[in-house]
Protein backbone atom coordinates (compact mmCIF):
# COMPACT_ATOMS: atom_id res chain seq x y z
CA UNK A 1 0.00 0.00 0.00
CA UNK A 2 1.33 3.43 -0.94
CA UNK A 3 1.91 6.16 1.65
CA UNK A 4 -1.05 8.18 0.33
CA UNK A 5 -3.32 5.15 0.51
CA UNK A 6 -2.22 4.41 4.07
CA UNK A 7 -2.85 8.01 5.08
CA UNK A 8 -6.35 7.86 3.61
CA UNK A 9 -7.12 4.67 5.53
CA UNK A 10 -5.85 6.20 8.77
CA UNK A 11 -7.88 9.37 8.19
CA UNK A 12 -11.00 7.33 7.42
CA UNK A 13 -10.49 5.29 10.59
CA UNK A 14 -10.13 8.45 12.66
CA UNK A 15 -13.29 10.00 11.19
CA UNK A 16 -15.19 6.75 11.74
CA UNK A 17 -14.10 6.62 15.37
CA UNK A 18 -15.04 10.29 15.79
CA UNK A 19 -18.47 9.63 14.28
CA UNK A 20 -19.02 6.72 16.69
CA UNK A 21 -18.06 8.89 19.68
CA UNK A 22 -20.30 11.75 18.55
CA UNK A 23 -23.21 9.36 18.07
CA UNK A 24 -22.67 7.90 21.53
CA UNK A 25 -22.46 11.34 23.17
CA UNK A 26 -25.15 13.23 21.24
CA UNK A 27 -27.86 10.55 20.92
CA UNK A 28 -29.23 10.91 24.50
CA UNK A 29 -29.29 14.71 24.15
CA UNK A 30 -31.04 14.63 20.77
CA UNK A 31 -33.59 12.03 21.90
CA UNK A 32 -34.39 14.13 24.97
CA UNK A 33 -34.78 17.26 22.83
CA UNK A 34 -37.01 15.41 20.37
CA UNK A 35 -39.17 13.94 23.14
CA UNK A 36 -39.65 17.39 24.68
CA UNK A 37 -41.34 18.73 21.53
CA UNK A 38 -43.27 15.57 20.57
CA UNK A 39 -46.75 14.74 21.97
CA UNK A 40 -46.77 11.90 24.50
CA UNK A 41 -49.27 9.89 22.47
CA UNK A 42 -46.87 9.83 19.54
CA UNK A 43 -43.93 8.83 21.74
CA UNK A 44 -45.79 6.02 23.53
CA UNK A 45 -47.53 4.63 20.45
CA UNK A 46 -46.36 1.34 18.93
CA UNK A 47 -44.30 2.02 16.94
CA UNK A 48 -43.37 5.50 18.12
CA UNK A 49 -44.29 8.31 15.69
CA UNK A 50 -41.35 10.65 16.20
CA UNK A 51 -41.50 12.66 12.99
CA UNK A 52 -45.07 12.19 11.73
CA UNK A 53 -47.13 13.75 14.53
CA UNK A 54 -45.77 17.30 14.36
CA UNK A 55 -43.78 19.27 16.91
CA UNK A 56 -44.78 21.91 19.45
CA UNK A 57 -43.34 23.83 22.39
CA UNK A 58 -46.36 23.37 24.68
CA UNK A 59 -44.27 21.64 27.34
CA UNK A 60 -41.83 24.55 27.51
CA UNK A 61 -44.69 27.07 27.67
CA UNK A 62 -46.22 25.21 30.60
CA UNK A 63 -42.95 25.17 32.55
CA UNK A 64 -42.21 28.84 31.87
CA UNK A 65 -45.71 30.38 31.89
CA UNK A 66 -48.10 27.84 33.42
CA UNK A 67 -50.21 27.56 30.27
CA UNK A 68 -51.67 24.05 30.16
CA UNK A 69 -50.41 22.13 27.11
CA UNK A 70 -53.12 21.67 24.49
CA UNK A 71 -52.52 17.93 24.39
CA UNK A 72 -53.67 17.68 28.01
CA UNK A 73 -56.65 20.02 27.83
CA UNK A 74 -58.74 17.30 26.19
CA UNK A 75 -57.87 14.83 28.94
CA UNK A 76 -60.07 14.59 32.01
CA UNK A 77 -59.89 13.59 35.62
CA UNK A 78 -57.03 12.93 38.01
CA UNK A 79 -54.83 11.48 35.27
CA UNK A 80 -54.49 14.87 33.58
CA UNK A 81 -53.49 16.66 36.76
CA UNK A 82 -50.76 14.13 37.56
CA UNK A 83 -49.36 14.23 34.02
CA UNK A 84 -48.84 17.99 34.12
CA UNK A 85 -47.13 17.99 37.58
CA UNK A 86 -47.18 21.36 39.34
CA UNK A 87 -43.73 20.52 40.73
CA UNK A 88 -42.08 21.15 37.39
CA UNK A 89 -43.34 24.75 37.42
CA UNK A 90 -40.68 25.49 40.06
CA UNK A 91 -37.87 24.34 37.76
CA UNK A 92 -36.94 27.80 36.37
CA UNK A 93 -36.52 29.14 39.91
CA UNK A 94 -34.49 26.08 40.89
CA UNK A 95 -32.33 26.56 37.80
CA UNK A 96 -31.70 30.16 38.85
CA UNK A 97 -30.70 29.00 42.34
CA UNK A 98 -28.26 26.45 40.92
CA UNK A 99 -26.77 29.01 38.54
CA UNK A 100 -26.25 31.61 41.26
CA UNK A 101 -24.72 29.05 43.63
CA UNK A 102 -22.44 27.65 40.91
CA UNK A 103 -21.23 31.11 39.86
CA UNK A 104 -20.45 32.06 43.46
CA UNK A 105 -18.64 28.77 44.00
CA UNK A 106 -16.58 29.34 40.84
CA UNK A 107 -15.71 32.87 41.97
CA UNK A 108 -14.67 31.89 45.50
CA UNK A 109 -12.70 28.91 44.21
CA UNK A 110 -10.62 31.10 41.93
CA UNK A 111 -10.15 33.81 44.55
CA UNK A 112 -8.97 31.25 47.12
CA UNK A 113 -7.44 28.61 44.89
CA UNK A 114 -5.16 30.79 42.76
CA UNK A 115 -3.25 32.38 45.70
CA UNK A 116 -3.06 29.02 47.47
CA UNK A 117 -1.70 27.25 44.39
CA UNK A 118 0.81 30.03 43.74
CA UNK A 119 2.07 29.90 47.33
CA UNK A 120 2.35 26.10 47.27
CA UNK A 121 4.25 26.04 43.98
CA UNK A 122 6.30 29.24 43.76
CA UNK A 123 7.01 30.38 47.32
CA UNK A 124 9.38 28.90 49.88
CA UNK A 125 7.03 27.86 52.68
CA UNK A 126 7.99 25.23 55.28
CA UNK A 127 5.71 22.20 55.13
CA UNK A 128 3.97 23.18 51.90
CA UNK A 129 4.15 19.62 50.55
CA UNK A 130 2.44 18.30 53.67
CA UNK A 131 -0.15 21.08 53.39
CA UNK A 132 -0.92 20.16 49.78
CA UNK A 133 -1.21 16.48 50.68
CA UNK A 134 -3.58 17.34 53.52
CA UNK A 135 -5.75 19.51 51.26
CA UNK A 136 -5.99 16.78 48.64
CA UNK A 137 -6.50 14.12 51.30
CA UNK A 138 -9.71 15.75 52.48
CA UNK A 139 -11.37 14.60 49.26
CA UNK A 140 -10.73 10.98 50.22
CA UNK A 141 -13.37 11.30 52.94
CA UNK A 142 -16.78 9.99 51.73
CA UNK A 143 -19.33 12.77 51.46
CA UNK A 144 -21.91 10.82 53.45
CA UNK A 145 -19.47 10.78 56.37
CA UNK A 146 -19.58 14.57 56.68
CA UNK A 147 -23.20 15.11 55.63
CA UNK A 148 -24.80 14.88 59.07
CA UNK A 149 -22.05 16.83 60.93
CA UNK A 150 -22.25 19.60 58.34
CA UNK A 151 -26.04 19.67 58.57
CA UNK A 152 -25.85 20.00 62.36
CA UNK A 153 -23.27 22.78 61.98
CA UNK A 154 -25.51 24.69 59.59
CA UNK A 155 -28.42 24.28 61.98
CA UNK A 156 -26.35 25.85 64.77
CA UNK A 157 -25.83 28.93 62.59
CA UNK A 158 -29.44 28.94 61.27
CA UNK A 159 -28.20 28.46 57.72
CA UNK A 160 -30.26 25.43 56.70
CA UNK A 161 -32.60 26.08 53.78
CA UNK A 162 -30.35 28.87 52.55
CA UNK A 163 -28.18 29.13 49.47
CA UNK A 164 -25.33 30.30 51.70
CA UNK A 165 -24.98 26.84 53.22
CA UNK A 166 -24.73 25.31 49.75
CA UNK A 167 -22.08 27.80 48.63
CA UNK A 168 -19.94 27.11 51.72
CA UNK A 169 -20.22 23.35 51.27
CA UNK A 170 -19.56 23.35 47.54
CA UNK A 171 -16.50 25.58 47.93
CA UNK A 172 -15.12 23.08 50.42
CA UNK A 173 -15.85 20.20 48.05
CA UNK A 174 -14.32 21.73 44.94
CA UNK A 175 -11.42 23.80 46.29
CA UNK A 176 -8.93 20.87 46.57
CA UNK A 177 -9.48 20.04 42.90
CA UNK A 178 -9.03 23.66 41.86
CA UNK A 179 -5.81 23.97 43.86
CA UNK A 180 -4.46 20.79 42.26
CA UNK A 181 -5.30 21.96 38.72
CA UNK A 182 -3.75 25.38 39.28
CA UNK A 183 -0.65 23.92 40.96
CA UNK A 184 0.04 21.88 37.85
CA UNK A 185 -0.56 24.92 35.61
CA UNK A 186 1.54 27.36 37.64
CA UNK A 187 4.43 24.90 37.92
CA UNK A 188 4.85 24.99 34.14
CA UNK A 189 5.38 28.76 34.02
CA UNK A 190 8.98 29.75 33.38
CA UNK A 191 10.65 31.04 36.53
CA UNK A 192 12.51 33.67 34.50
CA UNK A 193 9.25 35.52 33.83
CA UNK A 194 8.61 35.90 37.55
CA UNK A 195 12.19 36.92 38.25
CA UNK A 196 11.91 39.66 35.63
CA UNK A 197 8.71 40.86 37.30
CA UNK A 198 10.46 40.92 40.68
CA UNK A 199 13.22 43.07 39.21
CA UNK A 200 10.51 45.49 38.08
CA UNK A 201 9.40 45.82 41.71
CA UNK A 202 6.27 43.67 41.69
CA UNK A 203 5.28 41.92 44.91
CA UNK A 204 4.02 38.29 44.93
CA UNK A 205 0.34 39.29 44.71
CA UNK A 206 1.02 41.58 41.76
CA UNK A 207 3.03 38.85 40.04
CA UNK A 208 0.13 36.45 40.51
CA UNK A 209 -2.48 38.85 39.16
CA UNK A 210 -0.48 40.48 36.36
CA UNK A 211 1.80 37.67 35.20
CA UNK A 212 0.86 34.18 36.38
CA UNK A 213 -2.91 34.25 35.92
CA UNK A 214 -2.81 35.75 32.38
CA UNK A 215 -0.14 33.27 31.27
CA UNK A 216 -2.11 30.35 32.73
CA UNK A 217 -5.49 31.78 31.66
CA UNK A 218 -6.75 28.62 29.86
CA UNK A 219 -6.08 26.50 32.94
CA UNK A 220 -7.65 29.10 35.23
CA UNK A 221 -10.77 29.22 33.08
CA UNK A 222 -10.88 25.44 32.93
CA UNK A 223 -10.59 25.19 36.70
CA UNK A 224 -13.40 27.70 37.13
CA UNK A 225 -15.58 25.78 34.69
CA UNK A 226 -14.85 22.55 36.56
CA UNK A 227 -15.97 24.14 39.84
CA UNK A 228 -19.11 25.51 38.16
CA UNK A 229 -20.10 22.11 36.79
CA UNK A 230 -19.53 20.29 40.08
CA UNK A 231 -21.58 22.83 42.02
CA UNK A 232 -24.38 23.03 39.46
CA UNK A 233 -24.89 19.26 39.29
CA UNK A 234 -24.39 18.36 42.98
CA UNK A 235 -27.37 16.50 44.44
CA UNK A 236 -26.65 15.08 47.91
CA UNK A 237 -26.15 18.30 49.86
CA UNK A 238 -28.75 20.10 47.78
CA UNK A 239 -31.26 17.51 48.95
CA UNK A 240 -30.04 17.61 52.55
CA UNK A 241 -29.71 21.35 53.07
CA UNK A 242 -32.37 22.84 50.78
CA UNK A 243 -35.60 21.05 51.64
CA UNK A 244 -37.71 24.19 51.26
CA UNK A 245 -39.19 24.71 47.80
CA UNK A 246 -38.06 28.34 47.83
CA UNK A 247 -34.35 27.39 47.82
CA UNK A 248 -34.29 24.08 45.96
CA UNK A 249 -31.64 23.58 43.32
CA UNK A 250 -32.14 22.20 39.83
CA UNK A 251 -31.00 18.57 40.45
CA UNK A 252 -33.27 18.24 43.50
CA UNK A 253 -36.25 19.82 41.76
CA UNK A 254 -35.76 17.64 38.69
CA UNK A 255 -35.50 14.52 40.85
CA UNK A 256 -38.78 15.34 42.59
CA UNK A 257 -40.45 15.42 39.16
CA UNK A 258 -38.88 12.28 37.77
CA UNK A 259 -39.89 10.07 40.72
CA UNK A 260 -43.55 10.47 39.71
CA UNK A 261 -44.21 7.76 37.09
CA UNK A 262 -47.40 9.48 35.89
CA UNK A 263 -45.76 12.75 34.85
CA UNK A 264 -45.72 13.37 31.12
CA UNK A 265 -42.56 12.14 29.45
CA UNK A 266 -42.50 15.22 27.25
CA UNK A 267 -42.72 17.54 30.26
CA UNK A 268 -39.91 15.70 32.00
CA UNK A 269 -37.68 15.93 28.92
CA UNK A 270 -38.50 19.63 28.52
CA UNK A 271 -37.49 20.16 32.15
CA UNK A 272 -34.20 18.39 31.50
CA UNK A 273 -33.47 20.57 28.47
CA UNK A 274 -34.21 23.74 30.43
CA UNK A 275 -32.05 22.46 33.29
CA UNK A 276 -28.97 21.93 31.12
CA UNK A 277 -29.30 25.31 29.40
CA UNK A 278 -27.08 27.26 31.87
CA UNK A 279 -24.26 24.74 31.53
CA UNK A 280 -24.41 25.00 27.75
CA UNK A 281 -24.36 28.80 27.90
CA UNK A 282 -21.26 28.64 30.10
CA UNK A 283 -19.42 25.87 28.27
CA UNK A 284 -19.75 27.12 24.68
CA UNK A 285 -18.07 30.56 25.06
CA UNK A 286 -15.55 29.27 27.61
CA UNK A 287 -14.60 26.35 25.40
CA UNK A 288 -13.83 28.70 22.52
CA UNK A 289 -11.75 30.89 24.84
CA UNK A 290 -9.79 27.89 26.10
CA UNK A 291 -8.99 26.71 22.57
CA UNK A 292 -7.87 30.21 21.58
CA UNK A 293 -5.75 30.55 24.71
CA UNK A 294 -4.06 27.20 24.16
CA UNK A 295 -3.33 28.07 20.52
CA UNK A 296 -1.85 31.44 21.48
CA UNK A 297 0.23 29.83 24.20
CA UNK A 298 1.64 27.30 21.76
CA UNK A 299 2.85 30.00 19.37
CA UNK A 300 4.54 32.27 21.93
Amino acid sequence: MSINGQQRVEAAARYLWLAILLTFVLTPFLVTLLASITPDKAILSQPARWFTSGFNIDNYLYILTGKLPSQYEVEAGQRTMSMVSQEIRFLPRAMLHSTVVALLVMLFNLLLGAPAAYALVKMRIPGKTAALNFILGTRLIPLVAVAIPYYELMQQFNLTNTLTSLVIMYVGLTLPFIILILCVAFRQIDRAIEEAAQLDGLNPLQILVRIVVPVAAPSVVGAGLFAFMLAYCEFLFGLLLATNQSVRTMPVSMASVSVNPDVSLGLTCAGIMIGVLPTLLVIIPVWRYMIRGLAEGATK
